[in-house]
């Protein structure tokens, strides 16, 4: 197995050159960094975990925690988090570890016990709440991390986001804008800092346009197909207020108002408009609708890099302003929509 002393031989560089590009320190070059970890993959170099710490003080080792849910295997969106993280990291040259919570398990004493072995230099946290304890718990026993959103007007820690607020704000500007007034609106599971910070563009929107939110037509669920389809059922077959367009949490949400519709005997978009936020998963393509769906995409998987990038520059001690990205998304207006 090859060594930092043969890489460094076979590029003519420095022992400390070829550790310090393995380990991504913003000292080094893309270009460097990219041929020295090609070599690295070519020699099949894999690092020494324990001469590591014993070195540095630090595994290389970065962790992900997240709870068990029924059919987590088959979850689309959890594979592109894992796969995503993991080959981001790996190309850093620092190795990332799943744990998998039991179902009912209470998170901190887990990150407790983590920490407690002194396996990990830090943490992904994912689905960050409004006020989520792993972030105070991790501040407070000073182990780096990075989140996957904002929590709070003024976060002082890593993260990666998109302008979730924006986005709903423009779907449902879109919507008014075509003469809808009863637009309802299916949004995540409440309590998660995305989901307050989207209703609240989604309540800016409406009363920009003269509008009152009606409570009937924002609902909080789990953002799948079942749901999505469930929820445009009863909205349609409640005798409440019967929307004239639909925004949707993500495209599998609005998949199953598709469904619903169709099953219900009205057309998109001649009954009901329909636009949705869209990840841009593979295996779920926004353009394939029938009709086109109109959404706003920000593609998940540009989330990753952002994220090693800023927890490995945590660990390294890098200004907290290099620290904290947001991703653009992009509009794009389709045929799920028409003017009432």
């Amino acid at each position: 197995m090859a060594t930092l002393k043969d890489i460094a031989r076979a590029l003519d560089m420095s022992i400390t050159q070829v550790s310090r590009a393995l380990n991504g320190h913003s000292d080094v070059n893309e270009e460097t960094r990219l041929r020295v970890k090609e070599t690295a993959r070519r020699m099949n170099y894999h690092p020494n975990m324990l001469a590591r710490k014993l070195v540095s003080g630090r595994s290389g080792m970065v962790g992900l925690v997240v709870p068990q849910h029924p059919n987590i295997g088959q979850d689309g969106i959890f594979l592109e988090v894992v796969a995503g993280l993991s080959a981001n990291f790996s190309g850093r040259g620092m190795q990332f570890v799943l744990h998998i919570t039991g179902q009912d398990e209470p998170v901190l004493p887990v990150y407790q016990k983590l920490i407690g072995k002194a396996m990990l230099d830090g943490f992904v946290l994912i689905d960050p709440l409004d006020q989520d304890p792993r972030v105070a718990f991790l501040r407070k026993a000073g182990i780096p991390f990075v989140v996957h959103g904002r929590i709070g007007e003024a976060p002082d820690y890593p993260y990666f986001d998109i302008e979730n607020q924006q986005l709903a704000f423009d779907l449902t500007s879109h919507l008014a804008a075509r003469g809808h007034r009863r637009i309802a609106f299916l949004n995540g599971v409440a309590g998660r800092s995305y989901v307050t910070v989207r209703e609240r563009g989604y309540r800016a929107a409406l009363a920009q346009a003269g509008l009152t939110p009606d409570p009937r037509l924002h609902i909080h669920a789990p953002m799948d197909e079942a749901n999505g389809l469930t929820a445009a059922v009863r909205m349609f077959s409640d005798g409440g207020p019967r929307p004239t367009a639909i925004v949707c949490g993500n495209v599998r949400l609005a998949r199953g108002v598709y469904q619903a519709l169709a099953a219900l005997g009205l057309s998109i978009p001649g009954d009901v408009s329909v636009v949705a936020h869209d990840d841009h998963l593979p295996a779920l393509r926004a353009s394939a609708f029938f009709p086109a769906l109109t959404v706003t995409k920000a593609p998940l998987r540009e989330s990753w890099e952002p994220l090693a990038d800023c927890l490995a520059g945590a660990i390294d001690g890098r200004p907290l302003d290099q620290l904290q990205r947001v991703g653009r998304f992009e509009f794009i207006a389709r045929n799920s929509v028409s003017s009432i």
